[in-house]
């Protein structure tokens, strides 16, 4: 019965391990600066107007 209950207890402190660890990855993921292409701002509308053909 003892080495359930060591058993039990490492199973536990794993757990709870892997989810420190987890929780500090997305800490780190949400702390870092947005990619260039996510602060990009949509362009204007009317420089492109020239570049197609008028319909018929």
């Amino acid at each position: 019965m003892f080495e359930y209950e060591i058993a039990t207890a490492r199973s536990a402190d794993l757990i709870r391990e892997a989810d420190a660890y987890r929780l500090a990855r997305e800490a780190e993921k949400a702390r870092r600066v947005p990619s260039s292409r996510s602060r990009e701002r949509e362009g204007s509308v009317r420089g492109h107007r020239g570049r197609f053909a008028r319909a018929a």
